[in-house]
């Protein structure tokens, strides 16, 4: 791949790319204001902390874009972050910067989720779509869905269980992602589920933007996702969550909208390299993301 130029004019002035991890956060956070993502300093902070990235910058320090990669293992990465100001998108801001983070991200097979307005950009660099997110978000009403029928068998786990949650997940999502539970379960409530003292689901639910977010969710199965996210909901009436599933019907979204948690928005899923692992009943497949970051 030829090499990015590390600047690029914008009429009267030049843009350059800066390591995010050095970009003052409350610029970040006023960049993913501008285009209405929820995303506080915090989330930033985190963010930072696992994966590398690059902002456009111009002379006087003023941030006019993001973009981000995570990887996970050796063999896979997740991108997200990509943010462009209107001035900077239409002068081919965007490619510029994925162009930067495509060639950090060498061989590995690649996974976003992409924006409307990013779509053919991401296409155009070789991404092939592979399905539809469903951002499922509102105020709480759990008290008035009806529970699933696992729900009783749902158990809380602790520090000690986290090599168990990383194995399930990396057989969920088809990677690794050692670093991403270990740094979600410093703050996150995690929930599991058990067959014959295996573990073959669990749920995490953390602070997020503007509420609380569950996420990731792996199971084998579609009832044994719902009464994870239904043990993660209990007692949150009123509180505002967000869960982002590929399932576009079926149980788990019939029990989130029952629970108050509707389709907001969608996005799509699109990889390059390799498609997405077949989320099918039996195995464990992801049944709630993580991040749109981090999938």
């Amino acid at each position: 791949m030829t090499t990015p130029p590390n600047t690029m004019r914008l009429k009267s002035f030049e843009l350059a790319t800066q390591d995010i991890a050095t970009v003052d956060v409350e610029a970040l956070h006023g960049l993913s204001l501008g285009v209405e993502w929820p995303h506080r300093p915090g989330d930033w902070e985190a963010l930072r902390a696992l994966g590398h990235g690059v902002a456009a910058i111009d002379e006087i320090g003023r941030v006019f874009g993001s973009a981000m990669w995570f990887p996970h293992g050796e063999n896979c990465a997740t991108i997200g972050m990509v943010i462009t100001s209107p001035r900077l998108q239409t002068h081919g801001g965007g490619r510029w910067m994925m162009e930067r983070i495509l060639r950090q991200c060498g061989e590995r097979r690649l996974i976003l989720n992409s924006t409307r307005a990013a779509y053919r950009l991401y296409v155009s660099l070789g991404f092939e779509p592979q399905a539809t997110v469903y951002q499922c978000q509102g105020h709480a009403t759990p008290a008035a869905a009806p529970l699933p029928g696992l729900a009783d068998a749902v158990e809380v786990l602790a520090p000690a269980d986290l090599d168990e949650v990383a194995a399930l997940d990396a057989a969920g999502f088809g990677a690794e992602r050692p670093r991403l539970m270990a740094q979600l379960a410093r703050t996150a409530e995690i929930r599991g589920l058990r067959c014959d003292g295996r573990l073959v689901g669990y749920a995490m639910r953390r602070a997020f933007g503007r509420g609380l977010v569950i996420g990731p969710v792996v199971a084998q199965g579609e009832e044994e996702a719902a009464a994870l996210v239904a043990s993660l909901l209990a007692g949150l009436d009123g509180q505002f969550v967000r869960l982002d599933t590929r399932q576009e019907t079926g149980p788990l979204r019939s029990y989130l909208e029952a629970a108050g948690l509707r389709l907001f928005d969608t996005v799509r899923t699109l990889t390059r390299g390799a498609p997405l692992p077949t989320v099918e009943p039996g195995r464990p497949g992801v049944y709630g993301l993580a991040a749109h970051a981090l999938s």
